[in-house]
């Protein structure tokens, strides 16, 4: 059978697959082998992204695993890349770098532009780029679960990504935060020490804060704006 693509995709193919594949192992082993070199993870390092790195190994010790490096992230969030880097030897970890750099973005758009339009900053240090990235691939996966928001409750196994025109396959859906942590803690991997207090979602910098409602695990998320996506999932 051809390979699933943005461009041949069918509803009934993909509810066949669906049905085929219910377990988060089974739809990682079946994309591999599915698109082998044309699938790339884009992993922003959250405990969702250590658990996702893991399972992949399992699965392909060779497989590509990419990180829109912005330069505005943590400094955990760095010293945590080199140590999953030590973890997993194997796999090719890619940090990708905007174009345009800091200093260029302060040149022609002003100080600190995250600030007075985060949505433009997402947009030039992430959404580019992954496009970018995205252009030798048919499918990408991401670390995206159901209960992190209501835009993400509809989120499938499979889905058609209208952002950038590719398949784009979410194997965590179902799994709850208590869950990602659970893994990790009895795999013992290593994971951001920002989630120990009070970050269960990290992004760069000076766009997140600690949460303080603890029934969104994204509040702390551009928490002073209306934005809620930096893009990348966004149609």
């Amino acid at each position: 059978m051809d390979q699933l693509t943005y461009e041949n995709w069918d509803e009934e193919r993909v509810d066949t697959l669906l049905k085929n594949y219910r377990d988060f192992l089974d739809i990682l082993k079946w994309a591999y082998k599915s698109y082998g070199d044309k699938i790339v993870y884009s992993c922003s390092f959250g405990a969702e992204g250590i658990v996702l790195i893991d399972l992949i190994h399992k699965v392909n010790k060779h497989a590509k695993i990419i990180f829109l490096d912005t330069g505005l992230h943590f400094p955990e969030t760095y010293e945590l890349i080199e140590k999953v880097k030590n973890r997993f030897p194997s796999l090719q970890i890619e940090l990708i770098k905007p174009k345009i750099s800091l200093d260029e973005q302060t040149k022609w758009y002003g100080d600190e532009l995250w600030k007075c339009n985060p949505t433009l900053c997402c947009h030039l240090r992430k959404v580019t780029p992954l496009k970018e990235e995205l252009q030798d691939v048919e499918a990408w996966i991401s670390g995206l679960r159901r209960d992190q928001s209501p835009t993400r409750r509809n989120t499938q196994f499979i889905n058609k990504d209208e952002k950038f025109k590719k398949i784009k396959i979410c194997p965590l859906i179902h799994w709850s935060w208590n869950d990602i942590m659970t893994y990790i803690h009895l795999n013992h991997l290593p994971y951001n020490s920002l989630h120990d207090i009070g970050y269960p979602s990290i992004g760069c910098a000076p766009c997140t804060k600690p949460v303080t409602d603890s029934g969104d695990s994204r509040s702390g998320r551009w928490a002073d704006q209306s934005k809620t996506e930096c893009g990348l999932h966004e149609t």
